[in-house]
C-alpha cells in the first residue's frame, strides 16, 4: 500500500514538474534593440523648435504573441537642469503616424520585430532663438516605457536612449558654447 501511495506521489509530483517547465516556457519576451536605433534625424523645424526622431526595434524573442498596450516616450529634462528648452516626447510605430499621442496597441507575434519611433520636440524658452538655446544645451536621457502583455500578467518595461548637445548641434548646424 506504502508503494502504490509513493507512486501516486511520484507520478503527481513528476506532471506537475512537467506542466510548469510547459507553462514557464511558453511566454512573450518583447526586447527593444537600443544598439540598432537610428541616428536622430530632424523631422520638423522652425524658428523656435526642432522635432527630431529615431527609429527603434523592438522584438518578441519569447514563444509567444506579445502586445505592446501602450508606449511612452519621457525625456528628461527637467528645467532645474537646463531651462532654456521645453522638451516633450511622443512615440508611434513606424508608418502609422498620429496626430493624437495616442499609442495604438499592436501584436508582435514570435519571433518577429516591429519598429516604433521615438519622437523629442524640442521648443526654445525664454526668448531663446533656437539656435541660441541649442548652443547651452545639455545631454539628456529619454526613457522609452512600454506595457506588454501576452501570457503573463501586464507589466511596464523600461529601456534608455539619449540625446547628447553634441548631437542636437549637429543635426540643426548649431555651435555648443562652453558654459
Amino acid at each position: 500500500m506504502v508503494t502504490i501511495l509513493v507512486g501516486i506521489a511520484v507520478a503527481i509530483s513528476i506532471v506537475i514538474l512537467v506542466l510548469a517547465v510547459y507553462w514557464h516556457g511558453r511566454e512573450e519576451k518583447v526586447v527593444p534593440h537600443i544598439e540598432n536605433r537610428t541616428p536622430f534625424e530632424i523631422i520638423a523645424r522652425d524658428e523656435k523648435s526642432v522635432t527630431v526622431a529615431t527609429t527603434i526595434e523592438f522584438r518578441n524573442e519569447g514563444t509567444q504573441s506579445a502586445m505592446i498596450v501602450d508606449a511612452i516616450c519621457h525625456p528628461q529634462l527637467p528645467f532645474e537642469q537646463y531651462d532654456g528648452m521645453n522638451v516633450r516626447g511622443k512615440i508611434e510605430r513606424e508608418g502609422v503616424p498620429r496626430e493624437d499621442d495616442y499609442f495604438e496597441a499592436l501584436v508582435i507575434e514570435h519571433k518577429q520585430s516591429v519598429k516604433l519611433v521615438a519622437q523629442v520636440t524640442l521648443t526654445a524658452r525664454k526668448n531663446f532663438s533656437l539656435e541660441a538655446a541649442v548652443a547651452h544645451m545639455v545631454d539628456f536621457p529619454i526613457e522609452i516605457l512600454y506595457r506588454e502583455v501576452g501570457r503573463h500578467e501586464m507589466r511596464w518595461s523600461m529601456t534608455r536612449i539619449f540625446l547628447t548637445a553634441e548631437e542636437l548641434a549637429k543635426l540643426t548646424g548649431s555651435h555648443l558654447v562652453q558654459d
